[in-house]
């Protein structure tokens, strides 16, 4: 049967790659389109093209309910496995489903299937009891050339980075030290602006609070770059005449607006919120709100007959309102992803809609059209930024900062993420089959026994396989010797004199420790360049010094250990240990305290 819909370019070719992929191999696979680009429409092309059994998984009941719906508009027939809808049908050819459901009854899933289709697929984690992966799992014990597929606007997650590894256009995400991922590949992606600049999205209209906003910048983050409801909370409570102003400001803004979307930041900060809006205009969706309450309210919202729409972390995926034309954020978010997510809830195209006013309350200074780095913002300051590889010159996108010219000036890039092809002559079995990410370290850690560069996280070498000695442990163990000195360095200065390179490394309280390298011995110049030159320019411009004087010209680049350690000699101290690029426990120069 023909499709009804006539799918859009970009859609025809998410759908191609597909097909193309799966031909080629069983590895997971990832496409990424952004909120509304019409994923259900995707999905329902690969339904209709399968010959096998699929089933359709996803996290809520209303896109289960989607996604079967535009399968069914192309005149086929399919179940629905879902008891927020009260169904439980899973002997059709295409099954459309909830994770939760199908969990609770593995037993029922027990035939042949030969696809897993998982929308808002970035919901995956890699652990192996996670309810995705029991069900993939039953499903590969009945069909080891099982396919699986997911559908993202945002294929990353806080706690664990990129969610597949390798991208078609030749790179790889993260470095081969991190966790497995959910995915192999990304097959296809789209980027946002592409959707806005082509009319496929309404245009955003990104306009800065005129407003007092929140400063959420000094309270202390989780390991998902989040903060804690109670730190939020008690901020928030200090700031009630902010909230008021805000508010107004949104109410006065709205009077030419459709429909309104406030994310807050804590349910006590959503109560408030709702309690300056109209109240009969007005509703409020929290995790806690009620399943039929919360379906009501919602419908309520898209036939409009309510204006403002608060919520708490519920509705930045699933939820669809195409006449949504103003969003307010008020909270706090570190993940562009995330961002793009609720910004996407005002984008979908409707009749009369010219634009959507966003407008960020939280400070959170998020760049709509950056792309995602994959790693939280190591400082407010950071600013993703690209940097070439000077092993295989391919462009990353690291955070760093740059100068007022817009030079980098530095990067917290570890490894290229650039994908090599198997040179010629190299066993397609010890590459298993797939181009191998760059081995170029922007930073590292050492092997001291086969001098190997290693992820400075590494407690092994991955080429010796020996033990690396732990930073933390050598500076724990210099600081309980009597004779030893460790400074937190917060500079360095050069003297030369003939051959001779005179560093004097600087601590933050005043101390000073020294050594000399004569660059008229090969052996020490050799030293010298494997500790600096190597890392000269934070790794992007690596150089072979061969003259003191040479060195002493391009100082401004040359990189400061975080830590020296020394022992004492008769009458002088001894360096022996230089930490580069710690990233431990312990307190570096001018960072606020710890050990």
């Amino acid at each position: 049967m023909n499709a009804p819909f006539k799918l859009r370019p970009y859609q025809q070719e998410a759908v191609d790659a597909t097909l193309r992929h799966f031909r080629q191999s069983d590895e997971s696979a990832v496409i990424v389109l952004p909120t509304g680009a019409g994923k259900s429409l995707v999905i329902a092309e690969l339904a209709r093209l399968a010959r096998r059994k699929i089933l359709v998984l996803t996290h809520v009941k209303e896109l289960v309910e989607q996604n079967h719906a535009k399968y069914q508009s192309y005149g086929l027939t399919g179940g629905v496995f879902s008891a927020g809808l009260k169904r439980k049908e899973n002997r059709h050819q295409v099954t459309f489903a909830s994770v939760q459901s199908v969990s609770a009854n593995l037993d029922q899933f027990r035939d042949e299937y030969s696809l897993v289709i998982i929308d808002e697929c970035h919901r995956v984690s890699g652990e192996e009891t996670s309810q995705y992966q029991r069900i993939i799992e039953l499903l590969r014990q009945q069909n080891d050339s099982l396919k699986v597929l997911g559908l993202t606007a945002t294929p990353y997650r806080l706690a664990m980075g990129w969610i597949y590894r390798y991208h078609y256009r030749g790179f790889v995400r993260g470095s081969s030290e991190e966790q497995d991922k959910p995915f192999q590949h990304c097959i296809y992606e789209l980027p946002l602006s592409y959707m806005i600049n082509r009319g496929y999205l309404t245009r955003p209209e990104l306009v800065n609070a005129a407003v007092a906003q929140y400063d959420f910048s000094a309270l202390p983050e989780d390991r998902f770059g989040e903060y804690a409801e109670k730190d939020v909370n008690q901020l928030l409570s200090k700031h009630k005449r902010v909230t008021r102003a805000i508010i107004e400001q949104v109410v006065e803004l709205a009077a030419e607006r459709q429909g309104v979307m406030i994310f807050a930041a804590t349910v006590d900060h959503a109560r408030e919120i709702t309690s300056y809006l109209p109240e009969h205009e007005t509703a409020l969706v929290t995790g806690g709100t009620d399943l039929k309450d919360r379906g009501l309210l919602i419908r309520r919202f898209k036939q409009r007959e309510l204006k403002y729409l608060v919520n708490v972390s519920v509705l930045t995926t699933g939820f669809d309102a195409p006449h949504v034309d103003f969003i307010a954020i008020l909270r706090p978010t570190q993940s562009v992803s995330l961002y793009q997510q609720i910004v996407g809830r005002g984008l979908r195209l409707d009749e009369a809609k010219q634009d959507c006013l966003v407008i960020d309350y939280a400070g959170n200074h998020v760049n709509l059209h950056h792309p995602e780095v994959g790693e939280p913002k190591p400082n407010p300051d950071s600013e993703p930024v690209q940097v070439f590889c000077p092993g295989c010159g391919f462009a990353n996108i690291f955070w760093g900062k740059t100068d007022s010219e817009g030079r980098v000036i530095e990067h917290y890039g570890r490894r290229c993420q650039g994908l090599l092809e198997p040179a010629e002559g190299d066993e397609p079995a010890a590459q298993n089959g797939r181009p191998q990410q760059c081995d170029y370290r922007f930073v590292f850690k050492e092997c001291p026994h086969c001098g190997g560069e290693n992820d400075i996280a590494a407690r092994n070498c991955h080429q010796c396989h020996k033990a690396i000695i732990d930073p933390d442990d050598q500076l724990r163990d210099a600081l309980k010797l009597k004779d030893a000195m460790v400074i937190r360095c917060a500079g360095i200065t050069l003297g030369v004199d003939g051959s001779n390179l005179k560093i004097t490394y600087h601590g933050e309280d005043g101390e000073e420790l020294s050594e000399s390298f004569d660059f008229a011995r090969l052996a020490q110049r050799t030293v010298f360049n494997k500790l600096f030159g190597r890392r000269f320019a934070n790794g992007q411009a690596p150089k072979t010094f061969n003259k003191a004087d040479e060195v002493l010209e391009s100082q401004a680049l040359l990189p400061a250990p975080d830590f020296v350690i020394a022992r004492k000699q008769k009458h002088y101290w001894q360096v022996q240990e230089r930490i580069f690029d710690y990233r431990g426990r312990y307190r570096k120069a001018n960072e606020a305290d710890r050990y």
